[in-house]
């Protein structure tokens, strides 16, 4: 369901904003999101996994990739963090030029201490975000990410169905991109390249 809901909805919101754009923009493989309003600014509740508040602007001049999911996701998050983790590996990329940000869904479960467990096992560089259920619905919202509760019972609890795919900010703290959870690794490398090269 997580990659049919993508699909579904993120495309849907993505081509709206686009209708209007100028023949002259960069083409690139993932979705193209430049005439987005959406900010990366969240809310003062929002905190990374040392308790301090985010702010995009801290890592101005890197290229910035928000990644929603949750710890315990069987399937699309930890394949997903996989690949970015791989990004990272890629000829003139690397943690000096790109920051991953997971944004949890769950944090009734995923509280900084399991954050940071859960992100070493893809990379040291990753940064995780937490925050109380109303923030982090409202950053839900604000990214059009669309999540639905199960009740699985057992052990697990529940389980969450959520819409998959990153979004990039740009050096300039700019909504640029929404990549797909099954892109190749390779026109994404080079898409991220095209960012780079926008304001070297």
């Amino acid at each position: 369901m997580q990659r049919r809901t993508l699909l579904a909805g993120g495309t849907v919101w993505a081509s709206g904003l686009l209708g209007g754009c100028r023949p002259s923009r960069p083409r690139f493989h993932a979705t193209d999101l430049g005439e987005s309003r959406i900010s990366g600014e969240l809310p003062a509740e929002i905190r990374d996994f040392h308790g301090r508040p985010w702010n995009l602007a801290d890592f101005r001049g890197k290229l910035v990739i928000f990644f929603f999911g949750y710890t315990s996701c069987p399937d699309i998050c930890p394949t997903a963090l996989a690949k970015y983790a791989q990004l990272l590996q890629q000829p003139g990329l690397g943690a000096e030029r790109l920051q991953v940000v997971f944004i949890t869904l769950d944090p009734e479960r995923d509280t900084p201490a399991r954050l940071v467990d859960y992100l070493r096992w893809f990379d040291a560089s990753f940064l995780g975000l937490h925050g109380s259920p109303a923030a982090i619905a409202a950053v839900a919202r604000q990214f059009r990410v669309t999540v639905i509760r199960q009740e699985v019972g057992g052990g697990i609890g529940y389980s969450l169905d959520h819409s998959s795919g990153a979004y990039v900010f740009d050096r300039q703290g700019k909504l640029r991109l929404l990549v797909a959870d099954n892109a190749k690794m390779a026109d994404i490398v080079a898409d991220l390249q095209q960012l780079l090269e926008e304001n070297p």
